[in-house]
């Protein structure tokens, strides 16, 4: 029988990437978008973090209800903001950074971590450094953030979002040797084109994500 997986988005332009990712697998989607949630945490001061909680808590609760083997939350600041603990399902939630985390943590060598969107990094690298401590794995990271780029994906100008990352992480390969990885989904074409046009790989979170999800539903 076909496995069903539910996903969670902060924003619709996860979805293609999953969506292609998957396509060669007998893996049935179903997507969940809210941008709304993120709008509000960064911008609504009355809006406080016991509220994020619970939005979030319903919304994978509603999910879990839809008769799916897994469920993926493709946003950090969703993974950052979700309770566990406080959860009443019995589904697995996949989340899209700690298969990234898993895959840096292993590498020896100085990195730099690559952010088009301000607003994810201080949860991301809060994970992150929480996943390294956990498992005593020290790294040796970098951050940059690409400002101003995100505007553009999110008024929907991917062509000039895109072009913009493949110019900064030209400039990055030029100037650095160290290993570079890109955070976000939205990042995954840009690095993919600068990886088939130069020698240097360009590490993502989709490729461990989807070994990720493939070996959770298979034995789901």
């Amino acid at each position: 029988m076909k496995k069903k997986l539910g996903c969670l988005h902060a924003h619709y332009s996860n979805i293609d990437y999953i969506e292609n990712a998957l396509s060669s697998y007998d893996i049935e989607l179903l997507h969940f978008v809210d941008p709304g949630l993120m709008n509000r945490v960064t911008s609504d001061e009355n809006f406080k973090s016991a509220d994020a909680q619970k939005k979030v808590k319903d919304q994978i609760e509603w999910i879990s209800q839809c008769h799916v083997d897994a469920i993926l939350v493709t946003c950090t600041n969703y993974i950052a903001i979700l309770q566990e603990d406080q959860l009443s399902i019995s589904v697995p939630i996949i989340k899209i950074d700690e298969p990234y985390f898993e895959y840096i943590s292993n590498i020896n060598e100085p990195q730099i971590i690559l952010f088009t969107n301000p607003a994810t990094v201080k949860g991301t690298m809060e994970r992150l450094n929480q996943y390294v401590y956990n498992n005593q794995k020290p790294v040796d990271l970098e951050v940059m953030v690409l400002d101003n780029a995100f505007d553009l994906l999110m008024q929907g100008q991917i062509v000039e979002y895109n072009q913009e990352l493949y110019n900064f992480l030209n400039q990055i390969i030029r100037n650095e040797n160290k290993v570079i990885s890109v955070a976000q989904l939205s990042m995954v074409d840009a690095s993919k084109q600068i990886e088939n046009q130069t020698s240097r790989t360009i590490i993502n979170p989709l490729n461990p994500l989807i070994s990720a999800i493939v070996k959770q539903l298979s034995g789901s």
